[in-house]
């Protein structure tokens, strides 16, 4: 359906009458400096019955230039019919380690070697572009934790945020702790079912003011739900500088304990990522979560439309101009 924002635009479609009416006569053109025909010449006082009938329809197209314009004035637009929006009403929020220990390159993409936080970027990503609903936002984390996104619906932005974190862009030590009660505290004013912190880390808290199980405590009190992710590889060979095969444990400083911990505190999940293809079933998992209740929002699409009666205005206006250069000139 049509409809106008501003309707009380019509009520100024007796102005040029009224104008007419109260205003006083301009100069006669025979004393004019300057002399513009247009309406005026309408009401000159004809001879001829064609005259007169000429002058009538032309005074007709002026009136219906006015009401064009005050068409165009009154923002006329097409509404369209309501359009339930998808949300499922969850609020969450990814912690995403920046550490120095995230460049080890223990995780396997397209065959090829690549860092922990590669491998985090590539998996998460998905799994945000499939969260359809929920709001979400990110925090980056290292010596201290920092809101990179606040929730927001716009999982686009949200993925290019993730996409251009980089390794100790927060620093090069881990506070998981910091990180959990940044999360309490932009979560604290949503329902207590509604609310979820997926935390992925591949060491321990080694800075911070709050240790992660504190912090677990405090979410646990404040209705937020932690699933924590343990990412690292438990043992990779490398050939030493003189061609011997050496075995070493990349994720020897993961405290899983306290991540397990966390989780449980909180009513969470603790997840272990040892690869790539771990990681991919851990968010296929998390992608189930039943959402929360929420009313259901719509909105209406609307389309602009105030061109068209602007456009056969000026298209009428032309029209006009050209029969007063024609009357005047042949």
């Amino acid at each position: 359906m049509i409809e106008f924002l501003w309707l009380w635009i019509f009520l100024l479609l007796p102005a040029p009458w009224l104008a007419r009416r109260l205003l006083k006569p301009v100069t006669p053109a025979s004393q004019a400096a300057l002399r513009v025909p247009f309406l005026d010449d309408f009401e000159q006082q004809t001879s001829t019955h064609r005259q007169t009938q000429n002058r009538r329809w032309l005074m007709l197209i002026a009136w219906l230039v006015w009401l064009l314009l005050l068409a165009a004035a009154a923002r006329p637009q097409w509404v369209g019919k309501p359009i339930e929006l998808p949300v499922s009403g969850r609020d969450l929020m990814l912690a995403v380690d920046l550490s120095g220990s995230m460049q080890e390159q223990d995780f396997v993409i397209n065959k090829r070697a690549v860092d922990r936080l590669t491998a985090v970027k590539m998996v998460a990503s998905r799994f945000i572009e499939r969260r359809t609903g929920d709001r979400i936002g990110l925090i980056l984390f290292g010596d201290k934790a920092y809101v990179q996104t606040p929730l927001t619906f716009d999982r686009a932005t949200v993925n290019t945020l993730l996409l251009e974190s980089a390794i100790g862009l927060a620093g090069e030590r881990t506070a998981i702790g910091d990180a959990i009660g940044l999360a309490i505290k932009r979560l604290k004013k949503n329902n207590q079912n509604q609310r979820v912190l997926i935390l992925m880390t591949d060491g321990a808290n080694t800075a911070g003011e709050i240790q992660p199980l504190k912090a677990a405590e405090l979410a646990a009190n404040s209705g937020l739900k932690i699933y924590t992710i343990g990412i690292g590889a438990d043992e990779i060979v490398k050939r030493s500088f003189f061609g011997l095969m050496r075995r070493s444990n990349p994720s020897a400083d993961l405290d899983e304990a306290t991540l397990q911990g966390v989780a449980e505190t909180t009513g969470g999940r603790y997840f272990r990522a040892h690869d790539t293809a771990e990681l991919e079933q851990i968010y296929t998992l998390l992608d189930e979560l039943e959402p929360a209740e929420r009313e259901t929002k719509s909105f209406r699409p609307t389309k602009a439309l105030f061109y068209w009666p602007l456009a056969f205005a000026f298209c009428l206006t032309g029209l006009l101009l050209l029969i007063q250069v024609r009357k005047k000139y042949f």
